[in-house]
C-alpha cells in the first residue's frame, strides 16, 4: 500500500518561539507537513483563507484577537487543535469530537495522540467548530462577567459600572471605556475584555471596538464596512461594524 499523505498543518501562535517549537515537533513525527505559520492573527486569517490545510493548531491566548475570536471569523471548516497554558482541569472540555487540545509546553507523546485522534476522525461528520469554540470560551471563564472596571487617574482610581459603559475602544495603544460621555483608560486589552465581559451584553464589532448592545439605537448601511451603529449615549457615537461581525451583532440584537 502507498504511504498515507502527510497531514497538512497550519500553526498560529503569537509567540515565535512557540511556533518554531511546534513546527519542529510536528516535522519530527514524520506524519505532518507544516504548510504555514503565523504569529499575527489578522495575517493568519488572510493566509488560512488562501492556503489548503487539514488541521489548524491554534493558540487561545493572543493579544487583540484570541484564538476563539479568530476561529469565529474563519469561514473554513477543519479540525482544530488548541494550544494553551490553561490548567488540565479547565481544559478537559476540549477533548470532544473533532476538537483536541495541547497544554504548553507541548510534549511529543501528547502531540502524537492528538494526531492519532485526528486521523481517526478523518471522514467522519464533525460539529461546527465555531459553535464549539464559543461554548468552550464560556466553560473556561465561568467568572468572566466583569461588573466593574477600574480606571486609574493620577493618584486615585475611578470604579466604572460595566452595565453603564456604552462601548470600549482601542486607540494609541490604550483601551478606553466610554461612560456618560467620557472616556476612561482601563488596564485591559480588548481581547481580555472580550473574554471577561458578559457576551449577552457586549459584542466586538471590529478589531478596535466593543459595544454594549443595550446602547445600540440605530443601524445604518455603510459602503465601506457594511453597517454603522449609532449609540444612544450622550454623544450619539457612531461606530463602524466590520463585515464579518455584522451577523454576530444582529444575532445579539435579536434581528
Amino acid at each position: 500500500m502507498p504511504p498515507e499523505p502527510p497531514i497538512r498543518a497550519f500553526v498560529v501562535d503569537d509567540e515565535r518561539l512557540a511556533v518554531e517549537r511546534l513546527r519542529r515537533l510536528l516535522t519530527e513525527t514524520g506524519r505532518v507537513a507544516v504548510v504555514g505559520t503565523a504569529t499575527d492573527p489578522e495575517t493568519a486569517l488572510v493566509q488560512l483563507r488562501e492556503q489548503p490545510f487539514d488541521v489548524l493548531f491554534l493558540d487561545i491566548q493572543m493579544p487583540e484577537i484570541s484564538g476563539f475570536d479568530l476561529l469565529a471569523r474563519l469561514d473554513v471548516d477543519v479540525p482544530v487543535v488548541f494550544t494553551t497554558a490553561y490548567d488540565r482541569y479547565a481544559i478537559e472540555a476540549f477533548a470532544v469530537n473533532s476538537v483536541d487540545y495541547l497544554l504548553k509546553p507541548i510534549q511529543a507523546a501528547r502531540l502524537d495522540r492528538a494526531l492519532d485522534k485526528l486521523q481517526r476522525l478523518t471522514g467522519h461528520a464533525r460539529p461546527d467548530v465555531r459553535t464549539l469554540a464559543r461554548e468552550l470560551a464560556a466553560q473556561l471563564a465561568p467568572d468572566r462577567k466583569l461588573e466593574r472596571i477600574a480606571s486609574r487617574v493620577g493618584d486615585h482610581t475611578i470604579v466604572l459600572e460595566v452595565a453603564r459603559v456604552s462601548h470600549l475602544i482601542a486607540k494609541d495603544k490604550l483601551t478606553f471605556a466610554a461612560l456618560a460621555g467620557r472616556e476612561h483608560i482601563v488596564a485591559y486589552t480588548l481581547a481580555q475584555l472580550e473574554q471577561r465581559l458578559d457576551p449577552r451584553r457586549f459584542v466586538r464589532v471590529h478589531r478596535g471596538a466593543i459595544v454594549n448592545v443595550a446602547f445600540v439605537d440605530e443601524l445604518h448601511p455603510d459602503v465601506g464596512t457594511g453597517i454603522v451603529v449609532r449609540l444612544k449615549d450622550e454623544k450619539r457615537t457612531e461606530i463602524s461594524v466590520a463585515r464579518d461581525r455584522v451577523k454576530d451583532l444582529k444575532e445579539r440584537l435579536g434581528i
